[in-house]
């Protein structure tokens, strides 16, 4: 006898006992499962009430297969048994299990997005994640994707989670271009998340975000060339990354718009996709007169005034790095 004659038989022989299930198939429906672990079941969309009781019963969620679908049947919810990734408990009855699935209590995934990656870093990343589905056929542009954790279920599609990440950010740019203050050497949101995109990638310590803007703002009031490292980067790999290597002079001279050595101005557009915190410090960036910085060695950056001042925090980062490299350490990049 096949399984499917075999649960048809089985729920009509529940469903003619008394009332019902009947006092074994009851017991059998409300009583503890041989659960003794969390398992996590995975049941595919278009399975069919068969399919869904073998694949718990195999997994070992439930001990009868019959009463399952006899319950399902009698409590009406077929129909509202959804399909997605389950989280069952130690222990869980078949009513149990049939509540949970009609609600759909699904297992909630995690995808996190760094702040400061270039859009083809989180294509790869989701490619990565195995609970996804489908391919987002093109790359979206830089700065168009909030970093921050997106919550998903199994089986939801890459391209969906995509649409959700360009939805928080334009609804984050509106929101910090909204709070901006008078006076910014910026014209439009999009120039904000390219400045944005630079200061992201400048420094992740939050605290120097708003004086780091506050730097760039000042020489673009000024006029001057905005030199930063991470353009120079960004032109060098074509955005696909990070360079691997520390930064020549002779990567000051490439010929790019992103160039921000040999441009003056902003580069054509973002060169990664910042976050919430650095689109905040463009649009109030720290009001000061600093218009240089260099690294000072512990991960931070110590800002100056002036070219002569520069030069002597420049000598001094030079010594941090020759101690750093004797001692085997890395050789950070500096502005």
């Amino acid at each position: 006898m096949g399984w499917g004659l075999r649960i048809t038989a089985g729920a009509l022989v529940l469903a003619t006992a008394a009332g019902g299930l009947g006092l074994w198939g009851t017991m059998r429906y409300m009583a503890p499962g041989p659960l003794d672990h969390q398992e996590t079941v995975v049941i595919p969309r278009g399975l069919g009430l068969e399919g869904i009781a073998l694949t718990l019963g195999d997994a070992g969620v439930i001990s009868s297969p019959l009463v399952f679908a006899a319950g399902a049947k009698l409590s009406g919810s077929v129909r509202d048994l959804k399909a997605g990734e389950y989280a069952f408990a130690p222990g869980i009855s078949i009513e149990g299990v049939l509540e949970q699935m009609r609600q759909g209590r699904t297992v909630v995934r995690r995808f996190t997005v760094p702040e400061g990656l270039t859009s083809a870093q989180v294509m790869a990343l989701l490619e990565k994640e195995p609970a996804l589905t489908g391919e987002v056929k093109q790359v979206p542009r830089n700065g168009s994707l909030l970093p921050e954790t997106y919550h998903f279920s199994y089986g939801d599609s890459r391209a969906a989670l995509v649409e959700r990440m360009q939805h928080a950010m334009t609804q984050a740019l509106a929101e910090a271009w909204k709070g901006r203050v008078d006076g910014l050497p910026l014209q439009t949101p999009e120039q904000a998340v390219t400045l944005a995109s630079i200061v992201e990638k400048e420094t992740g310590i939050a605290a120097e975000r708003a004086r780091v803007a506050g730097v760039f703002v000042n020489r673009l009031d000024a006029g001057m060339k905005l030199q930063s490292d991470p353009t120079v980067i960004f032109a060098l790999t074509d955005g696909s990354g990070e360079l691997g290597r520390a930064l020549t002079r002779n990567d000051w001279k490439v010929d790019s718009p992103y160039n921000t050595y040999q441009v003056t101005g902003l580069p054509p557009g973002p060169i990664a996709n910042p976050g919430r915190a650095s689109l905040q410090a463009v649009m109030k960036p720290e009001r000061h007169e600093f218009l240089y910085f260099v690294a000072d060695g512990s991960g931070g950056h110590v800002f100056a005034k002036t070219l002569p001042d520069h030069n002597r925090n420049v000598a001094k980062w030079r010594e941090v790095q020759q101690r750093q490299q004797q001692g085997g350490q890395g050789d950070p990049s500096s502005e």
